[in-house]
């Protein structure tokens, strides 16, 4: 054997697992932040959408309801 104890090896388990804990849980508040990023993004992304539709629905009226150029 190489001389390592079972409680070394122990210790270097617990170690480990108390490293990925932690990088799991900054792991989850980087994801959650990111899904709260990517809600607001949304939310933002279908109120563009409605103003320009709305825009466009507006020019539209107006075009339909000028008369045309004299030269016609």
């Amino acid at each position: 054997m190489s001389g390592v104890t079972v409680e070394e090896r122990l210790v270097e388990l617990e170690t480990r697992l108390a490293f990925q804990d932690t990088t799991l849980q900054e792991l989850n508040e980087i994801i959650t932040a990111q899904q709260q990023q990517l809600d607001l993004m949304q939310e933002m992304l279908q109120t563009l959408q409605g103003q320009i539709q709305a825009l466009a629905e507006q020019q539209k009226e107006t075009a339909d309801s000028e008369s045309p150029p004299p030269h016609y």
